[in-house]
């Protein structure tokens, strides 16, 4: 076997700040030149094209270490060094040659022209590499970018890109830590993205602390959990992480998810792909209303972040789904809701994103569907979140959850049949720069602890949680209640007023910011009017 040339890969693992600051400086390589949509799938695609030659390269190494090991020649290991299994069988995926880093990396600039073949830029390689890993791996099928050798790709710039990531590297600390140290890589430009594309980008990420809330409420520890609405998986990702905060794997849960846009259905199979977690994704993305891909798939546990408000949607009044009430054709909430419900095996269950209008709204009939929802005693907790938390997204969320039976012994200790639980964490969050507010642990703790101890869950009681009403914060109401209030389901008509100890002094500076704040805007308001009149003088004397 010929001797190994040392390469940049050879350099000590990159730490996560390290990786962030590579990769983000590596994006602004094509920002300006392009939209975030664009970039976001160039760049990603990249990210994990470089950890799959990485991972493939030590896997390679420790093959070549063990088969000296045992007293193997040079022409005898480079016979036994590319069996296929002995990657696969750890996790690895197989690289074929011409898409490892270092054959790419080493031509940059591409393949210049010969009487054998013509030329080859750099994207023309690269996107040559993708086919080539999806075709050695099927799990990866119609999964990976190829957008590579586009007219509107600079290929300087992407020669540039291709060198800039040589410095970073993802193994060298295991393959666990290497794919542990990907997903969060993966995560944070996922993020970075959402936000760069503004409105657009809530449609492929959900913050990762209110997908935490929907994960540590339900706790998902197996069976199949299924989202209808995957985005680019996220709810998959912080179930996984839920598992092993818990000592559990990630073969526990079976994963099944609907996507309808084709590029967030392509990087929803790399996020599971980089998490190590064989989802069900159907076959090729799809309209969930139109054509339910898991139509006999039965969840334990349902979690999802429908898009809000939709009015153009593919309704039938005579679906099956609609059991509680057909939902009217203007909006598209509580037909997510039905679909949600219908999906969930017995003792399931399910938490679902959705509009804060959902939990009050009388129009198209979603009243009565709403009352039929409670009365089959379906829903168990309704909690109203924070403003800002999608920087995306201006109007305030909430979160539903339903199971199919609160009795004791499924799902807690106490029997809740007939009642609801109602938590207001509206007050709780930080905010991380003007536009965006963020729930911390503490916050996404107290908001799960709250709903444990009143369903008298295994850890609840390990912890020697035990419920209360907590006045302004959480309240167990009754189906009678609730009939009393005509079925709104806010959770502030139900856990009355926080009670607080005045603090004058905190007041007087708050009102005095405030005044300073409105004087300000005041005397601009006078000079921008003052502005505005001279200016139409000036119209007037021409």
């Amino acid at each position: 076997m010929p001797p190994r040339t040392k390469t940049k890969t050879d350099a000590a693992p990159s730490t996560m700040k390290e990786l962030k600051d590579t990769l983000w400086k590596a994006a602004d390589k094509l920002r300006g030149s392009m939209d975030a949509s664009q970039y976001k799938d160039i760049i990603l695609g990249l990210v994990f094209l470089k950890y799959v030659s990485d991972a493939f390269e030590e896997r390679r190494a420790q093959i070549a270490t063990e088969l000296e090991a045992d007293g193997l020649g040079e022409d005898q290991i480079a016979q036994l060094i590319d069996d296929v299994d002995e990657y696969t069988g750890h996790g690895v995926f197989w690289v074929p040659s011409n898409s490892r880093w270092g054959f790419l990396s080493e031509n940059a600039k591409g393949i210049a022209a010969s009487t054998a073949e013509p030329t080859k830029s750099i994207g023309l390689l690269i996107d040559e590499a993708m086919d080539a890993i999806m075709a050695s791996n099927p799990a990866l099928a119609a999964t990976l970018p190829r957008l590579y050798n586009k007219d509107n790709l600079d290929q300087r710039r992407l020669g540039e890109l291709v060198d800039l990531f040589n410095s970073a590297r993802f193994t060298g600390q295991g393959s666990t830590r290497a794919r542990d140290l990907l997903g969060e890589v993966y995560e944070y430009f996922l993020e970075k993205f959402a936000a760069a594309e503004g409105k657009r980008g809530g449609e492929f990420y959900t913050p990762a602390g209110v997908v935490r809330v929907l994960v540590e409420i339900l706790e998902p520890t197996h069976g199949r959990v299924y989202d209808p609405c995957c985005g680019s998986g996220g709810m998959f990702v912080q179930a996984e992480k839920f598992l092993e905060s818990h000592n559990k794997e990630g073969s526990d849960i079976s994963v099944y998810g609907q996507e309808l846009n084709e590029r967030t259905w392509r990087l929803a199979k790399m996020n599971l792909a980089i998490h190590g977690l064989n989802g069900n994704l159907a076959s090729r993305w799809g309209d969930t209303f139109a054509r339910d891909q898991h139509p006999d798939m039965q969840a334990d546990f349902v979690m999802a972040n429908p898009p809000f408000n939709i009015k153009d949607w593919a309704r039938s009044e005579s679906d099956p789904r609609w059991r509680y009430g057909v939902p009217p054709a203007g909006n598209a909430n509580y037909a997510w809701i039905q679909h949600i419900i219908s999906k969930l095996a017995p003792g399931g269950s399910a938490g679902v994103v959705m509009a804060n209008g959902s939990m009050s709204s009388n129009s198209g009939g979603e009243g009565d569907i709403r009352a039929q929802l409670v009365e089959a005693d379906l829903v168990s907790c309704m909690v109203a979140l924070p403003t800002s938390l999608f920087r995306s997204v201006a109007i305030p969320v909430c979160t539903w959850f339903f199971t199919k039976d609160k009795t004791a012994g499924q799902g807690g200790a106490i029997d809740r049949s007939g009642h609801v639980l109602f938590i207001d964490a509206r007050n709780l969050g930080h905010m991380v720069d003007r536009k965006e507010r963020a729930l911390s642990d503490d916050d996404i703790a107290k908001i799960a602890d709250t709903f444990r101890s009143w369903r008298g869950t295994k850890s609840a009681t390990d912890a020697g949680l035990v419920y209360e009403d907590e006045a302004g914060f959480s309240y167990s109401a009754s189906l009678a209640e609730i009939r009393t209030s005509h079925y709104a389901l806010t959770p502030g008509r139900y856990v009355g007023a926080l009670e607080v100890e005045s603090n004058w002094e905190d007041a007087q500076m708050e009102i005095e910011r405030l005044s300073a704040e409105l004087t300000h805007q005041l005397d601009e308001s006078e000079r921008l009017s003052g502005l505005l009149r001279d200016g139409l003088r000036s119209v007037s004397d021409v």
